[in-house]
């Protein structure tokens, strides 16, 4: 018969060992995915002071690359959703800070996504693969997460550990779509940063010597927009996995 002792509480320092965890794992999960954004969000405010030395906008001198790299069917535009480079409509879009702007930002976030574009008229095959994967990523996220939601009922219908492992293992295969996707960005945003708009902005005199180390800074922050993503795809596989093998 059990005694008072055994149904006594657990210990208070075990209690508050697994609290301290759980804290340090959320703080730990808040550098990671915050961390970029912030980091980013700064290097970028830091640069964006007008700069009556610059002779054009942002838009203004994505618009001129376009043309110097004979790209004029490539068109550019303002976007609320963020710098990209849309290689399907061929549209490169900045947002109205970076596209009415003079500033240092706006030229090298304008370099960057004109990077893209260039990367498009190499065929570069990273952003080809990136491109073929965001049209299945799109339609497959959400499905991948229906499919792990249902392997409990397909394993109680079926009564077959096989039937559950097929359906494991098609959800998991979804959700790697969506993950691969985000590790194929960084070498196509690193790319499109240093060895394309780098090389641009320095060799045809877009940016002072005195601006060259600043512009590379906005330019690795503009590479670096992504890891947050990437993390947070790479967590929620995980999570899925973590939570199936219980």
């Amino acid at each position: 018969m059990p005694t008072l002792h055994h149904l006594a509480a657990p210990p208070l320092s075990s209690v508050v060992l697994r609290n301290m965890r759980i804290v340090f794992l959320v703080l730990l999960c808040l550098v990671i995915f915050l961390g970029p954004q912030l980091w980013v969000k700064r290097i970028f405010a830091q640069h964006r002071i007008p700069r009556d030395d610059y002779p054009g906008t942002g838009g203004q001198l994505a618009r001129h690359l376009l043309d110097r790299f004979n790209l004029k069917e490539v068109k550019v535009e303002t976007t609320e959703l963020g710098d990209h480079y849309d290689p399907i409509t061929k549209i490169v879009r900045l947002t109205p800070d970076n596209f009415h702007e003079k500033s240092l930002t706006a030229v090298a976030v304008a370099a960057h996504e004109v990077g893209h574009a260039l990367q498009d008229q190499a065929q570069y095959q990273p952003l080809m693969e990136r491109t073929r994967l965001a049209h299945v990523a799109q339609k497959t996220e959400k499905i991948g997460s229906f499919v792990m939601l249902g392997i409990p009922i397909v394993a109680g219908l079926a009564r077959s550990p096989v039937a559950s492992l097929l359906v494991l293992g098609a959800g998991l295969a979804i959700m790697g779509i969506s993950t691969l996707l985000h590790l194929l960005t960084l070498p196509v945003e690193w790319d499109a940063s240093f060895k394309r708009a780098l090389p641009i902005l320095e060799k045809g005199g877009y940016v002072s010597a005195a601006d060259q180390l600043n512009a590379r800074k906005i330019l690795k922050a503009a590479a670096l927009t992504y890891v947050a993503g990437s993390l947070a795809s790479l967590l929620n596989l995980w999570r899925w996995i973590a939570l199936i093998r219980r």
